[in-house]
C-alpha cells in the first residue's frame, strides 16, 4: 500500500478531479501536437543532435552562426547556456528579450554522476577552467561543476579534454535527466545501509545520452543514496531512491516520486515499494518513461513531473508504473528511518569501513576557481588518494586517506583556503550563481553569501548550531530557498530613502530530513542586501535566547511571533 509523506508540512495537495487534464499535451492519450516552442524546436530536433552542429559549424564560424533555437535550446542538452551580459541590472531581467540578456559567451555544465571525481578527472577540470574558462569553477548543489566564459570556438577543445578523463557534459541541462546524485560516502561510510553506486553507473551507462529520454516535457532529477544521513535531498527529486533495510528482503531502496521546488514547492511522496539494488535501473526507466509519455506539454509551467503526482497521487502513480512499464508488482517496503545526522553534508574527518578515512571540507558558496581545483587534485594524490567527491552541499570530500596523512592534508587544505571544521555560517551557506552570470538572476548572491559568512563570523564567533542559510538570485529556487533554515529570494526593495535596490525576500524554518517542510514567509518581511547581516544576527539571536532545550531553528520558527522574525 503507498504510504503518504511523514508529516503534515509534506502533504500532498487535494488531488484533481479525473480528467481535468486530458488536453495537457499527454504524449499517452494522443497530444503529439507541439503546444509551446519549446516543445516544437525539440520535435524539429533532438537537443542531443546539436553537438554535431557545435563541432563543424558553430566552433569554426563563430557565436554569430548559431541558430537561435540551437542557442537557447537545444545547446542545454550539452550543458551550455549563454550566459547573462555583464552590466545588465537586476531590474531588466525580466524587460529586455533573450538576445539582449545573451553575452556571447557560456555557461558549461559538467556532468559528475554521483559527485565522483578521480584526481586526474580534477586536475582537467583545473585545466579547462584556466585555459579556456578564465580560472572560473563553481560547485554546485546538484554535485556539478559550472565554469563560465567559455567561448563557442573553445567547446570542442574542452570535450576532448574531459572525454579522455571520463568526464562529459552530455544532458547536463536541458530536458532530459539531468545528472544522478548520490552519496559523496558510497561505498565506503562505516554506516552505509546500501551502496547505490553500480545502480548510478548503470543508470548512466544504459540512458545518458539516449534518445529513448532526451525528449522529456521538462528536466527530471534524480538521487540515489543508502546513507542513513540521507544525504541526496530525496524529498525534492523527480525520483529518489533512499537506503532502508526490508525485515525479509534485507538492504534495498524506498522510492519516492514527485519532489522539486522553483515557483511551486512541493515534496516527494513514497510510492511504498522496496526495490533491491539491481532492480532501480529499470525502476527509474520507469518513472521517466511515465514522466515521458504522461507528462503534461502544454505549458512550460507545469510541465514538471510534480505536477502529475499532484493530480494522480502515489496509488495510482505506483500502479501505472507496475501495470504499463514494469509489467510486475513491486514489493511493498517500510519507510526511510529519521536521518541519522542534523548535518548532512560529510563535513570533517571520519573513519571508512576499509580504516582509511574520508575528509570533508567547506569552500565558501561553492565557489572555487581552476587554479585551487589543480593544486587540491595534486594534494589529493599527494596523500595517496586517487577520490574526491562533491557534495549537494556545494562542499567536497577528499577518500581513502590513511590515518597517518589525515593531519597532513587537513593543514594542507586549509592552506588552499578550505575548511575541514567550518563555522556554523560557512558550513551551512548555500549560494546560487546569481546575477554575476545568469539570465534569470535579479541579485547578487556569491559574494554576498561568502561576505555574510564573514561578518555573521565576526559577530557571532560562539553561535554554534546548526543553521542553513541558502541564498537565492531569483525565484526559481536552485539554491533550495524554501527548504533552508533562512532562505533568502532575490527581489529588489525599496530602502530607508525608497530608492530601489538589490534584496531579499525571507523565508523562515524550511527543513529537510527530519520534519521535512517549506519555510515561511513573515507578511512584508524584506531585507535589503546592506541590511542582510543585521537581520541574520538579529533573528539568530532571538533564536538563542528564546530556544528550548535541543530546539532546532525550524521548530523555533515555527512557533516565533512575527515580531521575532523581522
Amino acid at each position: 500500500m503507498a504510504a503518504t509523506s511523514p508529516t503534515p508540512q509534506a502533504a500532498a495537495p487535494t488531488r484533481r478531479k479525473a480528467g481535468r487534464h486530458r488536453g495537457e499535451g499527454q504524449w499517452a492519450v494522443g497530444h503529439f501536437t507541439p503546444l509551446n516552442g519549446n516543445e516544437q524546436f525539440k520535435k524539429d530536433d533532438d537537443g542531443l543532435n546539436v553537438r554535431t552542429r557545435i563541432e563543424t559549424i558553430y566552433s569554426k564560424a563563430g557565436f554569430a552562426s548559431i541558430d537561435p533555437a540551437d542557442l537557447r535550446g537545444r545547446m542545454r542538452w550539452w550543458g551550455l547556456y549563454t550566459q547573462r551580459k555583464q552590466g545588465i541590472d537586476g531590474g531588466r531581467t525580466a524587460v529586455l528579450e533573450p538576445e539582449e540578456l545573451d553575452d556571447e559567451y557560456f555557461m558549461m555544465r559538467i556532468r559528475i554522476d554521483g559527485g565522483r571525481l578521480s584526481v586526474a578527472q580534477l586536475r582537467a577540470i583545473g585545466e579547462v577552467s584556466q585555459t579556456y574558462a578564465r580560472g572560473t569553477a563553481d560547485i554546485t548543489d546538484r554535485q556539478n561543476i559550472q565554469l563560465h566564459w567559455v567561448r563557442i570556438e573553445d567547446v570542442p577543445a574542452i570535450w576532448e579534454k574531459l572525454e579522455a578523463v571520463g568526464l562529459s557534459t552530455t544532458e547536463a541541462c536541458g530536458d532530459c535527466p539531468r545528472v544522478v546524485i548520490g552519496s559523496p560516502v558510497a561505498g565506503i561510510a562505516a554506516d552505509e545501509i546500501i551502496d547505490g553506486t553500480p545502480a548510478i553507473e548503470e543508470i548512466e551507462r544504459r540512458y545518458i545520452g539516449s534518445k529513448e529520454f532526451s525528449n522529456l516535457p521538462r528536466k527530471f532529477k534524480s538521487a540515489v543514496s543508502g546513507s542513513p544521513a540521507q544525504d541526496v535531498v530525496h524529498e525534492i527529486n523527480d525520483i529518489a531512491f533512499v537506503g532502508v533495510v526490508h525485515p525479509e528482503h534485507g538492504p534495498g531502496f524506498d522510492v519516492w516520486v514527485g519532489g522539486g521546488l522553483s515557483t511551486s514547492p512541493r515534496l516527494g511522496e513514497r510510492l511504498g515499494a522496496w526495490v533491491p539494488l539491481e532492480d532501480v535501473p529499470d525502476v527509474w526507466a520507469g518513472v521517466v518513461g511515465i514522466f515521458r509519455d504522461y507528462g503534461y506539454r502544454r505549458l512550460r509551467t507545469r510541465a514538471r513531473l510534480k505536477f502529475l503526482m499532484a493530480d494522480w497521487g502515489p496509488e495510482r502513480f505506483r500502479d501505472v508504473l507496475e501495470n504499463e512499464y514494469l509489467k510486475r508488482k513491486l514489493a511493498d517496503g517500510p519507510a526511510p528511518a529519521e536521518p541519522s545526522n542534523r548535518w548532512r553534508d560529510h563535513m570533517g574527518v571520519h573513519e571508512q569501513k576499509d580504516g582509511r578515512f574520508y575528509v570533508g571540507f567547506a569552500p565558501r558558496v561553492g565557489r572555487v576557481d581552476g587554479s585551487t581545483l589543480a593544486k587540491l587534485a595534486e594534494l589529493a594524490a599527494a596523500h595517496g588518494s586517487d577520490r574526491l567527491n562533491t557534495t549537494v552541499e556545494q562542499k567536497m570530500v577528499v577518500l581513502d586517506v590513511a590515518r597517518e596523512r589525515v593531519d597532513s592534508l587537513v593543514a594542507g587544505l586549509e592552506a588552499l583556503g578550505f575548511q575541514v571544521t567550518p563555522s556554523p555560517f560557512r558550513r551551512g551557506t548555500m549560494a546560487c550563481t546569481g546575477i554575476e552570470y545568469c539570465k534569470l538572476a535579479i541579485v547578487e548572491t556569491k559574494a554576498r553569501g561568502a561576505s555574510l559568512i564573514d561578518e555573521l563570523e565576526r559577530r557571532m564567533p560562539d553561535f554554534a548550531e546548526p543553521v542553513t542559510i541558502n541564498i537565492n538570485g531569483c525565484p526559481n529556487a536552485c539554491a533550495r530557498i524554501q527548504t533552508a533554515d533562512i532562505g533568502l529570494k532575490g527581489q529588489l526593495v525599496l530602502d530607508a530613502d525608497g530608492r530601489q535596490v538589490e534584496g531579499f525576500q525571507v523565508h523562515l524554518g524550511g527543513a529537510l530530513g527530519l520534519r521535512a517542510g517549506f519555510g515561511r514567509k513573515v507578511r512584508g518581511l524584506k531585507v535589503t542586501s546592506d541590511e542582510l547581516p543585521d537581520y541574520v544576527e538579529r533573528v539568530l539571536t532571538r533564536f538563542s535566547e528564546q530556544r528550548e532545550d535541543g530546539e532546532r531553528f525550524a521548530a523555533w520558527a515555527a512557533r516565533a511571533t512575527e515580531a521575532d522574525l523581522s
